[in-house]
């Protein structure tokens, strides 16, 4: 049975010592955030919830707690007990620059399932953080989409996917991965549809999750709690024209 090194950061007092230092700003990686224990609660919360909740989209499903983020604003829903508690103790570790996290999308990506490369967009605070359940995930990251790209002897060629990748991140289960500022603002970030990873040195934040180049990681189903805040809310009492 491998035994669980204990959280090297003291994420109660100093995020920063968290961050992933060879990647763009900002990128915070925390290996064992939860416990099993914990983990396994938290997925049996998930999978509790009526069917009516799971939204089934082309390559996972998903969940929506706290409202639906729109333009014109979220009409804000109460997050139940289990996903307020670590809302709570992730804003308390200043992730939203004093702001409190108030929508939880709950992904379930299978094996061989993914998510395009794609921008989180403004209808959040520019902070993006994750905790994964059931299994680990290589999340690549790929610099913003140009029409065209200029090659060696100055002819205009289009951008691939390919060209525009950078970097990818271990993201294990149990851990808590944030994403602020530039790297929320400027960089897309995705997941690719396979049944298995095998690891690169293009894996920038190997050391911290105990693994090396050349590892091959079969994939399980896993849950991600993306944990956000929606700063433009529309009240219940207001929408009613009441005050």
């Amino acid at each position: 049975m491998m035994t669980m090194m204990a959280n090297p950061c003291n994420i109660a007092v100093d995020l920063e010592k968290c961050i992933v230092k060879e990647a763009p700003p900002t990128v915070y990686y925390i290996p064992n955030f939860i416990t099993e224990t914990e983990e396994e609660y938290l997925l049996q919360q998930v999978y509790r919830a009526p069917k009516t909740k799971w939204t089934q989209l082309s390559g996972r499903r998903l969940q929506n707690w706290g409202g639906l983020p729109s333009p014109k604003g979220m009409l804000a829903e109460k997050l139940p007990d289990w996903l307020l508690k670590y809302t709570e103790k992730i804003s308390a570790l200043g992730a939203f620059a004093g702001k409190s996290a108030n929508h939880v999308l709950v992904n379930e990506y299978k094996p061989g399932e993914g998510i395009m490369p794609h921008e989180d967009g403004p209808l959040y605070h520019p902070t993006v953080t994750t905790i994964s359940l059931g299994s680990h995930t290589l999340l690549d990251f790929y610099r913003p989409v140009c029409k065209t790209q200029v090659s060696a002897d100055k002819l205009e060629i289009p951008q691939t996917e390919e060209s525009r990748y950078m970097l990818s991140l271990l993201v294990q289960r149990r851990s808590l991965l944030i994403l602020k500022d530039n790297m929320y603002e400027h960089y897309f970030h995705g997941i690719q549809g396979v049944c298995e990873d095998t690891l690169s040195e293009h894996v920038v934040n190997l050391s911290s999750a105990q693994s090396q180049v050349g590892d091959t990681l079969p994939r399980g189903t896993r849950i991600s709690l993306t944990i956000r805040n929606v700063p433009k809310v529309i009240r219940a009492n207001l929408l009613l024209g009441k005050k």
